[in-house]
Protein backbone atom coordinates (compact mmCIF):
# COMPACT_ATOMS: atom_id res chain seq x y z
CA UNK A 1 0.00 0.00 0.00
CA UNK A 2 1.46 3.44 -1.06
CA UNK A 3 2.07 5.85 1.33
CA UNK A 4 -1.07 8.34 -0.28
CA UNK A 5 -3.43 5.76 0.19
CA UNK A 6 -2.12 5.15 4.20
CA UNK A 7 -2.50 9.34 4.41
CA UNK A 8 -5.99 9.02 2.91
CA UNK A 9 -7.11 6.46 5.14
CA UNK A 10 -5.57 7.55 8.56
CA UNK A 11 -6.03 11.34 8.01
CA UNK A 12 -9.88 11.06 8.90
CA UNK A 13 -9.13 9.12 11.82
CA UNK A 14 -6.52 11.84 13.28
CA UNK A 15 -9.35 14.80 12.78
CA UNK A 16 -11.09 12.34 15.18
CA UNK A 17 -8.20 12.21 17.96
CA UNK A 18 -7.72 15.60 17.44
CA UNK A 19 -10.85 16.44 18.39
CA UNK A 20 -11.48 13.86 20.97
CA UNK A 21 -8.56 15.27 22.69
CA UNK A 22 -10.09 19.03 23.34
CA UNK A 23 -11.26 16.98 26.67
CA UNK A 24 -8.22 17.99 27.90
CA UNK A 25 -7.99 21.79 26.91
CA UNK A 26 -11.44 22.48 27.74
CA UNK A 27 -12.85 22.66 30.93
CA UNK A 28 -16.84 22.72 31.39
CA UNK A 29 -19.04 21.76 28.75
CA UNK A 30 -18.92 22.84 24.94
CA UNK A 31 -21.61 26.07 24.90
CA UNK A 32 -24.33 25.16 23.07
CA UNK A 33 -23.76 27.70 19.99
CA UNK A 34 -20.26 26.06 19.58
CA UNK A 35 -21.75 22.63 19.60
CA UNK A 36 -24.35 23.30 17.02
CA UNK A 37 -21.98 25.87 14.61
CA UNK A 38 -19.44 22.31 14.57
CA UNK A 39 -23.06 20.11 14.21
CA UNK A 40 -23.55 22.46 10.77
CA UNK A 41 -20.34 22.24 9.69
CA UNK A 42 -19.79 18.79 9.98
CA UNK A 43 -23.59 18.25 8.52
CA UNK A 44 -22.18 20.84 5.11
CA UNK A 45 -18.78 18.51 4.34
CA UNK A 46 -20.92 15.38 4.08
CA UNK A 47 -23.41 17.05 2.04
CA UNK A 48 -20.74 18.50 -0.49
CA UNK A 49 -18.82 15.49 -0.05
CA UNK A 50 -21.71 13.12 -1.16
CA UNK A 51 -22.31 14.85 -4.37
CA UNK A 52 -18.50 16.21 -5.86
CA UNK A 53 -16.95 13.16 -4.55
CA UNK A 54 -19.38 10.77 -4.79
CA UNK A 55 -22.48 10.73 -7.04
CA UNK A 56 -21.31 12.89 -9.77
CA UNK A 57 -18.24 10.41 -10.16
CA UNK A 58 -20.62 7.84 -10.15
CA UNK A 59 -22.35 9.76 -12.53
CA UNK A 60 -19.07 9.83 -14.83
CA UNK A 61 -17.54 6.22 -14.68
CA UNK A 62 -21.29 4.38 -15.91
CA UNK A 63 -21.36 7.25 -18.55
CA UNK A 64 -17.96 6.58 -19.61
CA UNK A 65 -18.34 2.79 -19.32
CA UNK A 66 -21.62 3.03 -21.76
CA UNK A 67 -24.24 2.38 -19.26
CA UNK A 68 -27.56 3.77 -17.99
CA UNK A 69 -25.69 6.47 -16.46
CA UNK A 70 -28.27 7.20 -13.88
CA UNK A 71 -29.12 3.64 -12.72
CA UNK A 72 -26.51 2.95 -10.28
CA UNK A 73 -26.39 6.47 -8.70
CA UNK A 74 -29.88 6.54 -8.14
CA UNK A 75 -30.04 2.82 -7.29
CA UNK A 76 -26.13 2.64 -5.01
CA UNK A 77 -28.22 6.17 -3.48
CA UNK A 78 -31.36 4.38 -2.36
CA UNK A 79 -29.70 1.18 -0.91
CA UNK A 80 -27.61 2.95 1.16
CA UNK A 81 -30.13 5.24 2.98
CA UNK A 82 -32.49 2.50 3.56
CA UNK A 83 -29.19 0.03 4.92
CA UNK A 84 -28.47 3.06 7.67
CA UNK A 85 -32.18 2.79 8.12
CA UNK A 86 -32.01 -0.64 9.13
CA UNK A 87 -28.72 -0.84 11.06
CA UNK A 88 -30.67 2.32 12.81
CA UNK A 89 -33.58 0.50 13.84
CA UNK A 90 -31.47 -2.41 14.61
CA UNK A 91 -28.49 -1.43 16.85
CA UNK A 92 -28.84 0.11 20.21
CA UNK A 93 -27.24 3.32 20.66
CA UNK A 94 -28.45 7.00 21.66
CA UNK A 95 -28.43 10.67 20.26
CA UNK A 96 -26.59 13.04 22.15
CA UNK A 97 -29.73 15.40 22.67
CA UNK A 98 -32.21 12.32 22.92
CA UNK A 99 -32.78 11.03 26.44
CA UNK A 100 -33.90 7.98 24.89
CA UNK A 101 -32.23 5.00 23.44
CA UNK A 102 -33.19 3.60 19.89
CA UNK A 103 -32.77 0.18 18.12
CA UNK A 104 -33.51 -2.91 20.04
CA UNK A 105 -33.32 -3.24 23.37
CA UNK A 106 -30.29 -3.36 25.12
CA UNK A 107 -28.09 -3.51 29.06
CA UNK A 108 -25.62 -0.95 27.64
CA UNK A 109 -25.12 2.46 29.56
CA UNK A 110 -25.76 5.74 28.34
CA UNK A 111 -21.83 6.38 27.30
CA UNK A 112 -21.93 3.50 25.26
CA UNK A 113 -25.18 4.18 23.57
CA UNK A 114 -23.28 7.82 22.15
CA UNK A 115 -20.57 5.72 21.56
CA UNK A 116 -22.15 3.52 18.91
CA UNK A 117 -24.17 6.01 17.86
CA UNK A 118 -21.29 7.92 16.54
CA UNK A 119 -19.30 4.76 15.34
CA UNK A 120 -22.98 3.95 13.40
CA UNK A 121 -22.05 7.09 11.16
CA UNK A 122 -18.51 6.38 11.05
CA UNK A 123 -18.71 3.47 8.73
CA UNK A 124 -20.04 5.38 5.90
CA UNK A 125 -17.74 7.98 5.89
CA UNK A 126 -14.77 4.86 6.24
CA UNK A 127 -16.39 3.38 3.52
CA UNK A 128 -16.67 6.45 1.13
CA UNK A 129 -12.38 7.34 1.97
CA UNK A 130 -12.25 3.49 1.01
CA UNK A 131 -14.06 3.60 -2.15
CA UNK A 132 -12.67 6.88 -3.52
CA UNK A 133 -8.98 5.78 -2.67
CA UNK A 134 -9.88 2.58 -4.45
CA UNK A 135 -10.97 4.09 -7.48
CA UNK A 136 -7.91 6.34 -7.86
CA UNK A 137 -5.75 2.93 -7.79
CA UNK A 138 -7.41 1.59 -10.03
CA UNK A 139 -7.57 4.11 -12.67
CA UNK A 140 -11.34 4.01 -12.83
CA UNK A 141 -13.37 6.93 -14.26
CA UNK A 142 -11.48 9.90 -13.73
CA UNK A 143 -11.14 9.68 -10.00
CA UNK A 144 -7.46 11.32 -9.00
CA UNK A 145 -5.74 10.35 -5.91
CA UNK A 146 -5.86 14.00 -5.65
CA UNK A 147 -9.33 14.06 -5.11
CA UNK A 148 -9.65 10.89 -2.92
CA UNK A 149 -7.10 13.03 -0.45
CA UNK A 150 -9.41 15.76 -0.93
CA UNK A 151 -12.13 14.21 0.50
CA UNK A 152 -9.93 12.97 3.44
CA UNK A 153 -8.69 16.04 4.13
CA UNK A 154 -12.88 17.33 4.29
CA UNK A 155 -13.68 14.31 6.26
CA UNK A 156 -10.71 14.70 8.61
CA UNK A 157 -11.66 18.71 9.24
CA UNK A 158 -15.51 17.68 9.62
CA UNK A 159 -14.35 14.73 12.45
CA UNK A 160 -12.55 17.16 14.25
CA UNK A 161 -15.72 18.84 15.88
CA UNK A 162 -17.35 15.43 15.89
CA UNK A 163 -14.35 13.93 17.69
CA UNK A 164 -14.97 17.02 20.53
CA UNK A 165 -18.70 16.55 20.50
CA UNK A 166 -18.44 12.98 21.69
CA UNK A 167 -15.81 13.41 24.46
CA UNK A 168 -16.87 16.34 25.51
CA UNK A 169 -20.34 15.18 27.05
CA UNK A 170 -18.47 11.79 28.37
CA UNK A 171 -16.07 13.49 30.52
CA UNK A 172 -19.16 14.21 32.62
CA UNK A 173 -20.79 10.82 32.50
CA UNK A 174 -17.90 8.96 32.93
CA UNK A 175 -16.26 11.33 35.20
CA UNK A 176 -12.54 10.87 33.77
CA UNK A 177 -11.13 12.86 30.85
CA UNK A 178 -8.94 10.19 29.80
CA UNK A 179 -12.27 7.33 29.76
CA UNK A 180 -13.89 10.25 27.41
CA UNK A 181 -10.99 10.66 25.23
CA UNK A 182 -10.56 6.32 24.65
CA UNK A 183 -14.15 6.77 23.72
CA UNK A 184 -14.06 9.52 21.36
CA UNK A 185 -11.03 7.81 19.36
CA UNK A 186 -12.39 4.80 19.53
CA UNK A 187 -15.63 5.91 17.47
CA UNK A 188 -13.05 6.93 15.10
CA UNK A 189 -11.00 3.62 14.50
CA UNK A 190 -14.14 1.86 12.72
CA UNK A 191 -13.07 4.78 9.30
CA UNK A 192 -9.58 3.62 8.79
CA UNK A 193 -11.09 0.01 8.75
CA UNK A 194 -13.91 0.23 7.09
CA UNK A 195 -12.01 1.89 4.46
CA UNK A 196 -9.12 -0.41 4.40
CA UNK A 197 -11.64 -3.19 4.17
CA UNK A 198 -13.31 -1.77 1.38
CA UNK A 199 -9.53 -1.29 -0.64
CA UNK A 200 -8.64 -4.58 0.15
CA UNK A 201 -12.02 -6.09 -1.82
CA UNK A 202 -11.72 -3.54 -4.98
CA UNK A 203 -10.60 -6.82 -7.31
CA UNK A 204 -14.04 -8.48 -6.33
CA UNK A 205 -15.84 -4.54 -5.99
CA UNK A 206 -14.58 -2.32 -9.20
CA UNK A 207 -17.66 -3.85 -11.72
CA UNK A 208 -20.03 -1.84 -9.00
CA UNK A 209 -17.98 1.00 -8.43
CA UNK A 210 -20.27 3.16 -9.44
CA UNK A 211 -23.08 1.52 -7.21
CA UNK A 212 -21.06 2.00 -4.53
CA UNK A 213 -19.62 5.39 -4.51
CA UNK A 214 -23.62 6.50 -4.46
CA UNK A 215 -24.01 3.80 -1.79
CA UNK A 216 -21.78 5.33 0.26
CA UNK A 217 -23.36 8.95 -0.60
CA UNK A 218 -26.80 7.26 0.47
CA UNK A 219 -25.16 6.63 3.59
CA UNK A 220 -23.33 9.73 4.55
CA UNK A 221 -26.73 11.47 3.59
CA UNK A 222 -28.82 9.71 5.87
CA UNK A 223 -26.06 10.51 8.96
CA UNK A 224 -27.02 14.03 8.29
CA UNK A 225 -30.73 13.78 7.64
CA UNK A 226 -31.61 11.64 10.51
CA UNK A 227 -28.71 12.80 13.12
CA UNK A 228 -26.65 16.07 12.91
CA UNK A 229 -29.56 18.47 11.49
CA UNK A 230 -32.04 17.54 13.91
CA UNK A 231 -29.37 17.65 16.77
CA UNK A 232 -28.27 21.11 15.34
CA UNK A 233 -31.53 22.54 14.77
CA UNK A 234 -33.24 21.77 18.22
CA UNK A 235 -33.40 24.39 20.69
CA UNK A 236 -31.48 28.24 20.46
CA UNK A 237 -28.64 29.04 18.20
CA UNK A 238 -30.15 27.38 15.01
CA UNK A 239 -28.83 29.85 12.94
CA UNK A 240 -25.55 29.11 13.76
CA UNK A 241 -26.05 25.62 12.95
CA UNK A 242 -27.14 27.17 9.25
CA UNK A 243 -24.10 29.23 9.25
CA UNK A 244 -21.93 25.94 9.85
CA UNK A 245 -23.34 23.96 6.87
CA UNK A 246 -22.73 27.09 4.58
CA UNK A 247 -18.70 27.02 5.08
CA UNK A 248 -18.63 23.45 5.72
CA UNK A 249 -20.31 22.80 2.18
CA UNK A 250 -18.42 25.88 0.43
CA UNK A 251 -15.28 24.16 2.06
CA UNK A 252 -15.76 20.68 0.94
CA UNK A 253 -16.79 21.56 -2.52
CA UNK A 254 -13.52 24.31 -2.47
CA UNK A 255 -11.28 20.96 -1.62
CA UNK A 256 -12.56 18.38 -4.51
CA UNK A 257 -12.57 21.50 -7.28
CA UNK A 258 -9.55 22.78 -6.54
CA UNK A 259 -7.45 19.50 -5.30
CA UNK A 260 -9.87 16.78 -7.65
Amino acid sequence: MNIEVAYGLLLPFLGTTLGAAMVFLLRGEMPSWVQKLLLGFASGVMMAASVWSLLIPSIDMTAESGGIEWLPAVAGFLCGMFSLLIFDTLVPHQHLDSAEPEGLRSNMGRSSMLFMAVTLHNIPEGMAVGVVLAGAMTGAGDITMAAALALSIGIAIQNFPEGAIVSMPLKESLRSRRKAFAYGVGSGVVEPLAGLITILLIDWLQPILPFLLAYAAGAMIYVVVEELIPESQSGRHSNVATIGVAFGFALMMLLDVALG
